[in-house]
């Protein structure tokens, strides 16, 4: 064990799916399609936030960079196994999983700190109505972003150098179809004691700390609404953030269920499926959530598809 520790690897297997050839030509279908759909429809709610004037504000401009994000997430993952059923090949290079890896966290940790920030900007509008415009400038619309990326890639770094400091032995295969950080770090002949602390650190930090903020804003925005006298300005309200609260349960609805299916059933290849739910299935809803429950995007879109 001691020698294999010292061996260095070139490259890695992803299993993805099926090993069944008769089911691949379906993957692919599948998995093509839905990643189609996903960046198509997220361009267009990012071609309908600049084009329309009547999107120029704090909330859509959020909704923008998840938006981008979104198609940024589906493609650290999607294309290569895409690839790898077009040639048949299972392999990744050792930096490219380590890319892969690094890119998903990055993404996704992205994710959820601008959801949590669109959560602050529906309290703001919600709660405090008349101080909007002044709270919600663009400086710091701007410096939330820039926070959440700058805590992303710090996050994405940290763990993957963490994972670089690990040697591999002969088990190469990973029961996935992406470099998943705990997947990877399973594969691990060295010690992952710190890994795993470092992981679970994290894991309460950057996403407990985003929930309860969530969590904190809808309460704000719960007692706001219960305050309204009129049926009607009732609805008015909630109807603003009801998108944002539809896409905030289904990210973290899959995200927990991903979790706990791979607890519960102890099973890798169970784990990879339910993976697809917050990988390739929540980008892909999130655009179709937007321009069905708004009707600014909505109109909006109609516009863009017209000019197209």
């Amino acid at each position: 064990m001691e020698q294999g520790n010292k061996t260095r690897v070139s490259e890695f297997l992803l299993l993805g799916f099926s090993e069944d050839p008769e089911l691949q030509p379906l993957i692919f279908g599948l998995f093509l399609s839905m990643y189609l759909v996903t960046v198509l429809g997220n361009l267009l709610i990012i071609l309908a936030s600049i084009s329309d004037s009547h999107l120029h504000m704090p909330m859509y401009f959020f909704l923008s960079n998840l938006s981008f994000v979104d198609i940024c997430f589906t493609s650290t993952s999607i294309p290569k196994m895409l690839l790898n059923i077009q040639t048949q090949s299972k392999a990744i290079t050792y930096t490219g999983c380590i890319t892969q890896m690094c890119f998903f966290m990055v993404f996704i940790e992205l994710d959820n700190f601008l959801l949590t920030v669109m959560a602050y900007d529906r309290y703001v509008a919600i709660c405090h109505p008349l101080h909007y415009t002044a709270i919600m400038n663009s400086q710091l619309c701007g410096s939330l972003v820039l926070v959440s990326w700058i805590l992303s890639l710090l996050h994405a770094l940290l763990e993957s150098l963490m994972v670089l400091r690990l040697s591999f032995c002969t088990n190469l295969e990973i029961p996935h179809f992406f470099c998943e950080l705990n997947q990877v770090v399973q594969l691990s002949c060295s010690d992952t004691f710190l890994n795993d602390v470092v992981m679970y650190i994290v894991s309460v930090l950057l996403g407990g700390g985003p929930i309860a903020g969530i969590l904190y804003s809808y309460s704000k925005i719960v007692s706001s609404i219960r305050k309204i006298s009129s049926i009607q300005g009732k609805y008015k309200a909630f109807s603003t953030c009801a998108s944002h609260l539809s896409v905030v349960s289904l990210f973290y609805c899959t995200g927990v269920g991903v979790y706990l299916s791979s607890g519960v059933t102890h099973s890798s290849h169970s784990s990879a499926i339910a993976s697809v739910l917050y990988t390739v299935v929540t980008p892909m809803l999130k655009p179709f959530i937007y321009s069905l429950r708004n009707k600014d995007v909505k109109r909006a879109l109609r516009r863009s598809l017209r000019f197209l």
